[in-house]
């Protein structure tokens, strides 16, 4: 079964989805910065676009582009600024 999310009021939206046992979601984010919190470990890969990412415990941000990817640790938050419409893939771990 599918489900829809929408975060940010609109701005960022997302279709969820379960195959073999794998939780994925699929989602488009617009410009701005968002802060994300994560109940189990997470990698997102950026399929269009870019994001750039404040990751827990880091001072640094970092950009990811196009066919890059960055994994988040369970009960974490993180940021994110995008300063384009980006499309990311996000693989529950």
């Amino acid at each position: 079964m599918l489900a829809v999310n929408e975060y940010f009021d609109g701005q960022v939206k997302s279709i969820g989805f379960e195959a073999q046992g794998q939780r994925t979601s699929v989602g488009v984010m617009e410009a701005g910065d968002y802060r994300f919190s994560t109940a189990a470990p997470e990698r997102m890969k950026v399929v269009s676009g870019s994001l750039t990412v404040k990751l827990p415990g880091n001072v640094d941000w970092l950009t990811f582009f196009t066919g890059d990817d960055f994994e988040v640790p369970g009960d974490a938050a993180f940021d994110v600024r995008v300063t384009q419409t980006t499309v990311y893939l996000c693989d529950y771990l």
